[in-house]
């Protein structure tokens, strides 16, 4: 059915949509918390579970959820996690419990790991040539990486003008919208294997445990103590049963994971550096909102203003110079200079005093991030994706989202103890409260400028070098 030119961007903005709802619910919820707080009344500790519950599941099922797509269909397993995701959502909606909430919230996260784990290889299907691919890849990767910022302002004005219940049920119409057109437009056989299907139960069993393990230790860690016995037993019990996943598919017949994939360079490096400027990107946008609120003193709204011409810039940048760079250069370049680009932006913010303002000490960093942010991600997704095969896609997918999501809690966990550290130590010398909290997020933009950096270095330097004709042909 998606033959024509006009009927691939309509598919591919349909599958945008589906993206873009995912990663609005990783951030829109945030804004909401303290009323949902106040009326369903959540004590401190348990409030954190209603944005942990999702992101524990969402984590926890994008590589199998990848799988799935390779061996059944990704159009198929797309539209069943749609469906999940937008029935979770209704629940969340309606919710008038903590237990139905959080719950609800795990739920809606495995829909959402579903159709992110797929979407990404049905856009890839959609445009074999280079050109097209890489203005396709150069959208995705607007939605991916600027949804968060776009959750945080939609999670405002929902919140501000009608109630937090609204912030999940405008995902109703929206999920049953991209469903119906959906499953007319996208071919119906998209991304199907052929011949016979074997699910490595064993495989797919250990490794979503691992990974649901080690997600809880990366959320928990903070509130429980890094070196707590607590926090080191669930990394271990992570590690152990991710040694038993790969003695499993080293001896597998039909692995859940074949381990040939992490032999493609491109898909380890570009994955690596995944982690890396995710971690990095989590310190813009989560450090820099607490910047902005907790030392400028600026309300939600104010802050949700201040990121748009940052993401307008990356909108720009995402759609049109990327994809030509990519075109002329590769990826390698491209990736390279967008990241050092990023990487000052968020120095500029390492500097940012206590009474700083918007247009002097908040928006150079911002626009900077955003350029370098609109040149990076397109390259970094066309490169893990380059030397994959059409059959391993919807895995390889997983692979790189999961690098995503595992560096962007990783790191935002880190930073915010490198904040923590930095602004006690500065209260003990005599700082002011404002001042010793504008030191820790100092420190923790240099932190994640430094992430930024030795991305941008893998990325130059360890890329295998492909021609922008050959990084999109075998998939």
């Amino acid at each position: 059915m998606v033959h024509r030119e006009h009927d691939r961007w309509l598919a591919m903005g349909i599958l945008c949509l589906g993206a873009l709802m995912i990663v609005l619910d990783i951030t829109i919820v945030n804004v909401a918390l303290p009323s949902i707080r106040a009326d369903l009344h959540f004590s401190e500790a348990s409030l954190a579970w209603v944005v942990n519950a999702y992101m524990l599941t969402f984590g926890g099922f994008l590589l199998l959820g990848g799988r799935l797509g390779d061996l059944y269909g990704h159009r198929r397993v797309f539209l069943i996690g749609l469906v999940l995701f937008t029935a979770a959502s209704l629940s969340c909606g309606l919710a008038d419990s903590r237990v139905l909430l959080v719950v609800a919230r795990g739920v809606q996260g495995l829909g959402g790991a579903v159709v992110d784990s797929v979407s990404l290889s049905l856009i890839m299907n959609l445009f074999s040539e280079p050109a097209d691919r890489a203005k396709a890849m150069g959208v995705y990767g607007l939605v991916c990486s600027g949804g968060g910022c776009i959750g945080a302002v939609l999670g405002g004005v929902l919140t501000g003008g009608f109630n937090w219940h609204w912030i999940f049920l405008v995902n109703v119409p929206l999920g049953a919208v991209v469903f119906a057109l959906c499953w007319r437009v996208l071919p119906r056989h998209a991304g199907e294997a052929t011949g016979a299907r074997h699910l490595d139960v064993g495989g797919a069993v250990t490794v979503t445990l691992a990974l649901l393990l080690a997600v809880y230790a990366t959320i928990d860690g903070n509130s429980a103590g890094w070196t707590s016995m607590r926090t080191l037993g669930v990394f271990g019990l992570a590690a152990a049963f991710f040694a038993l996943f790969l003695r499993i598919e080293s001896r597998s017949a039909h692995p859940l994971v074949p381990l040939s994939l992490f032999r493609l360079r491109n898909l380890s490096i570009a994955s690596i550096s995944a982690m890396l400027w995710s971690a990095a990107m989590f310190a813009w946008f989560f450090l820099s909102a607490l910047y902005m609120q907790r030392v400028l003193g600026f309300t939600p709204m104010q802050i949700g203003i201040a990121f748009v011409p940052a993401n307008l810039v990356m909108a720009a940048f995402s759609i049109s110079l990327s994809a030509k760079l990519v075109m002329r250069f590769g990826v390698r370049r491209p990736l390279g200079v967008g990241l050092v680009i990023a990487a000052i932006g968020l120095a500029l913010f390492a500097r940012a005093p206590v009474a700083g303002t918007l247009v002097g000490d908040v928006l150079p960093g911002m626009l900077l991030l955003g350029v370098g942010g609109g040149i990076a991600f397109n390259p970094m997704l066309m490169a893990a994706m380059s030397e994959v095969a059409h059959t391993e896609s919807g895995l390889a997918s997983g692979i790189v989202n999961t690098a995503f999501l595992l560096g962007g809690a990783l790191g935002l966990a880190v930073l915010a103890s490198v904040a923590a550290a930095r602004s006690g130590g500065l209260l003990a010398d005599g700082a002011t409260h404002v001042q010793a909290l504008a030191g820790g997020y100092q420190a923790a933009f240099g932190t994640g400028a430094g992430f930024a950096l030795v991305a941008a270095v893998l990325g130059s330097v360890w890329l295998r070098r492909t021609t922008p004709a050959t990084s999109s042909l075998s998939v």
